[in-house]
């Protein structure tokens, strides 16, 4: 499988790239899991981005957050795989990324995420634990999960 990976900034992201995230955004988050929130909450813009496009579309997403922006810790959110993608591995690959980058830029912080709790098994096996009690987020049930910082 032919995979073309990119971490940006906000700045540098084209106009093409951010109307494929933001649309991807929206396929999965809100149309397909039939949830309405407001997708632009005002950290893209500090967020690094990392995206995985294959065979020219955008397969695959997620932001990565510096510390005291979410959560005193580091973060990542707005994990997606294409349907078609999806069974593949590509998640799996795309988190440990997005773990990989957190603690290469924050080392001394743990990673903190909002999960949503039927992928509280799939976070783990990247090496998150889940914490206190299953709480609802825009009608979802999510868990919130944190990876420890390297020692």
């Amino acid at each position: 499988m032919s995979l073309e990976w990119k971490t940006l900034s906000f700045s540098q992201i084209s106009s093409e790239d951010l109307y494929d995230i933001l649309r991807l955004r929206q396929e999965v988050f809100v149309v397909e899991q039939n949830c309405a929130y407001l997708d632009l909450d005002g950290l893209d813009q500090q967020a690094t981005h990392m995206l995985c496009w294959h065979e020219g579309t955008l397969a695959a997403y997620q932001r990565c957050l510096p510390p005291g922006l979410n959560y005193v810790e580091s973060s990542l959110g707005r994990v997606i795989v294409t349907r078609q993608m999806r069974g593949r591995q590509l998640g799996r690959e795309l988190a440990q990324r997005g773990v990989a980058h957190n603690q290469l830029h924050w080392p001394q912080y743990d990673i903190c995420i909002s999960a949503q709790a039927h992928l509280q098994d799939f976070y783990a096996s990247v090496g998150f634990t889940a914490e206190g009690d299953e709480y609802k987020e825009d009608g979802i049930p999510h868990r919130k999960m944190r990876h420890p910082a390297p020692s």
